[in-house]
């Protein structure tokens, strides 16, 4: 359902262990906003009563309902290079992205 890469996998296991609380996991979601009409919101969170979960290479991802329709077949990957770093997300269902790669359309 969704792809988290090697490199993505590595960066998210090297933070949750900063976190040091292990009932955290990689929480995913689409909120409004942004230049495209929906951006994507990554952080750590506690499994929600709703959410679908994914085991992922040693961590849990969470993604509420709603988000899941617009999260399908997604690729999560992490670039670190001399133009930037960060997480970076590949849409297949996006009719859509702005410039900076942090909101589409659908």
């Amino acid at each position: 359902m969704i792809e988290v890469t090697e490199r993505a996998a590595k960066e998210v296991k090297r933070l949750l262990d900063t976190e040091g609380k292990p009932e955290l996991g990689l929480r995913l979601a689409v909120e409004g906003g942004g230049c495209s009409g929906l951006k994507y919101r990554l952080g750590f969170d506690a499994k929600q009563e709703a959410d679908n979960v994914m085991e992922e290479d040693g961590f849990k991802v969470f993604l509420d309902p709603k988000s899941t329709l617009y999260l399908k077949d997604i690729r999560l990957d992490y670039q670190d290079g001399l133009m930037g770093k960060g997480f970076i997300f590949t849409n297949p269902s996006a009719t859509g992205t702005c410039g900076c790669g942090e909101s589409f359309s659908v």
